[in-house]
């Protein structure tokens, strides 16, 4: 988790922000499939929520440092 992290802080605000879109669309689809019963590994949807924390955790930060 700290390797992702750490490669996460190198990119620049807006690649997380287009990087937070992806994983919403990826959990959309997560979600449905798993509604619909097709969806084989659970454990996806709890990466995917993870991620997009720790991304908006580390905007969280830049905003505040830059005020």
């Amino acid at each position: 988790m700290a390797d992702k992290t750490a490669d996460l802080r190198q990119k620049t605000s807006d690649q997380l922000k287009e990087r937070v879109l992806e994983l919403k669309k990826t959990q959309f689809n997560l979600r449905f499939r798993k509604a619909s019963g097709q969806l084989e590994n659970t454990a996806e949807v709890r990466a995917v929520r993870r991620e997009i924390a720790t991304i908006k955790t580390l905007l969280g930060e830049r905003a505040r440092s830059a005020s």
